[in-house]
């Protein structure tokens, strides 16, 4: 991995709920050493309000977070990535852009808290969706593995299978 920070893009279909809460996560957890990102295959015109309050509740900061096309880290000259991360199932099944140097991949499927019904119930699975990304993202950040390629696509299932959803 390069002399820079770790840079981490975490994918879902709509880029609105999931991947945002996994963004700034990351961001907030690498404390420089590690960056979040995220995208969808056909983002949402605007992160979930419900996601949002969760970040800003956990004095995260939410400052920037938007939804994006997948397609902003594809190009040629974009940030450059190097593990892509997906948290749903849909957006796994999806044939993905080419991301260019080749980064780590792996699936840490999570529920989609929107679509777990109605106001109270996807104020739960939000909570659940931000305790497991949190969980996994804290060993990510903290993984001796995170600089070594070979080892760390072994250690992103091992750490998705040791902190369910």
């Amino acid at each position: 991995m390069p002399q820079r920070p770790v840079h981490v893009l975490f994918l879902c279909t709509g880029n609105s709920a999931r991947s945002i809460l996994a963004e700034a996560l990351t961001t907030h957890l690498g404390k420089g050493r590690v960056l979040g990102f995220s995208a969808g295959s056909a983002p949402k015109p605007q992160p979930n309000p419900m996601a949002l309050a969760l970040l800003e509740s956990e004095g995260i900061a939410t400052a920037g977070l938007h939804a994006k096309s997948w397609d902003k880290f594809a190009q040629p000259h974009a940030t450059p990535i190097d593990i892509v991360i997906t948290v749903c199932d849909a957006a796994a099944g999806e044939t993905c852009p080419v991301w260019p140097g080749s980064p780590v991949k792996v699936h840490w499927g999570i529920p989609d808290p929107p679509a777990a019904g109605d106001e109270a119930a996807q104020r739960v699975a939000f909570r659940h969706a931000y305790d497991v990304l949190k969980a996994r993202i804290t060993a990510l950040v903290h993984s001796p593995d995170i600089a070594a390629p070979t080892a760390l696509q072994h250690t992103l299932q091992a750490i998705a299978k040791a902190h369910p959803a």
